[in-house]
């Protein structure tokens, strides 16, 4: 049986609004979490006399699981 393209759509477009939605609340209460993101253990940060260098690799790995999180679960709904 073959589902309608517009019912596949609608689920696809719900589990976007929801993870939206999650992130949304995620940086309303951005502030009141016990960690911050971009500043987790692990972040390289360097200073030196003339500059400075910072790259978030924990933040990196933490925002690609969850997206790939996201992103499988979004899969999971279209089949």
């Amino acid at each position: 049986m073959q589902t309608e393209p517009l019912r596949d759509l609608g689920k696809s477009l719900v589990v976007i609004g929801a993870v939206l939605a999650f992130i949304g609340l995620l940086l309303v209460a951005g502030g009141r979490l016990p960690f911050r993101l971009g500043r987790l253990p692990g972040d390289l940060a360097y200073q030196g006399k003339t500059g400075s260098f910072y790259f978030p690799v924990v933040t990196c790995l933490l925002l690609s699981a969850l997206l790939t999180l996201a992103m499988w679960i979004v899969n999971h709904f279209r089949r």
